[in-house]
């Protein structure tokens, strides 16, 4: 046996570690804290999800709010690590002329659980309360219409034991813009532009009005909405997923008080309304 050729695998593979570099990479203690803590709920997250599973339950996540909220990063550390056979992110394009002549609503409940399933939606039905009237893709009596039906129509989710949980991501006027010129110039963030989030600051008091209408009219008992001040992305990932688990009981539940956030950027819907209120005086 040559020796020789036996040892060359060997020697190839010494080498070949002895030319790896290492790279010392250095990070915010602040940023390893939320790393820490995000993944100690998604764990929670994967064990609410097999206590939905096992029970069949039926969860809808609904995610509103202004552009450059934060809405979609949050729905990616959210399914992260869960099971994609048992939860699915529902964000519909514009609806079909076809659609346009169905019942409003119609085109999303085809989306929602069924025992066992958690949905997300990236927007909903809630585009009628908030971009539509704003950019006029819908009239006005449309708006005071949905805004009279979506009430009733949310009370027979939860009659047919859905679990509702509602978000509405409030980011400032000027992070908006902020985050509008990273957008601009980050080629893997410029497809999410479009002509509706360029007007988005030209508009933003419309946009103000309708978000008052929309909380006025469908913030209930049995729906409520639950904001979430978004200016800093990674607290208003963790609160989110910290409120999604206070409302969804699961086995083996860790202590409720390690969910527990920060009142000034997890606040009640009804409690937004005066906030704005105070505001419009």
């Amino acid at each position: 046996m040559d020796l020789d050729k036996k040892d060359k695998p060997e020697k190839k593979a010494k080498k070949k570690r002895q030319n790896e570099e290492i790279v010392a990479i250095k990070k915010k203690k602040s940023t390893v804290a939320y790393e820490e803590e995000l993944q100690f709920l998604q764990v929670e997250l994967l064990k609410m999800q097999n206590h939905v599973k096992e029970a069949g339950l039926k969860v809808v996540i609904l995610f509103e709010g202004r552009d450059a909220s934060g809405k979609g990063g949050t729905i990616k550390r959210i399914t992260e690590h869960i099971n994609p056979r048992g939860a699915r992110v529902v964000a519909l394009e514009k609806p079909s002329d076809v659609e346009k002549t169905q019942w409003y609503f119609q085109r999303y409940v085809e989306h929602l659980p069924s025992a066992g399933e958690i949905v997300l939606f990236d927007r909903s039905w809630y585009n009628r309360a908030g971009v539509e009237p704003v950019m006029g893709f819908c009239s006005a009596s449309e708006h005071a219409t949905f805004l009279k039906e979506v009430p009733k129509f949310e009370a027979m989710l939860a009659s047919s034991n859905i679990i509702l949980i509602k978000f509405y991501f409030s980011v400032s006027k000027k992070e908006q813009a902020k985050r509008f010129k990273k957008r601009e110039v980050d080629p893997l963030k410029q497809y999410k532009l479009s002509p509706v989030d360029k007007l988005s600051q030209q508009l933003w008091d419309k946009y103000t009005v309708a978000k008052y209408s929309m909380l006025l009219s469908s913030h209930t008992k049995v729906a409520p909405w639950t904001i979430v001040r978004s200016d800093n992305k990674k607290l208003a990932r963790l609160s989110a997923i910290k409120e999604i688990l206070r409302r969804v009981e699961y086995r083996d539940r860790v202590d409720l008080s390690l969910f527990d956030t920060d009142p000034d950027i997890v606040i009640d819907g009804e409690d937004e309304v005066v906030i704005m209120e105070h505001k419009f005086e």
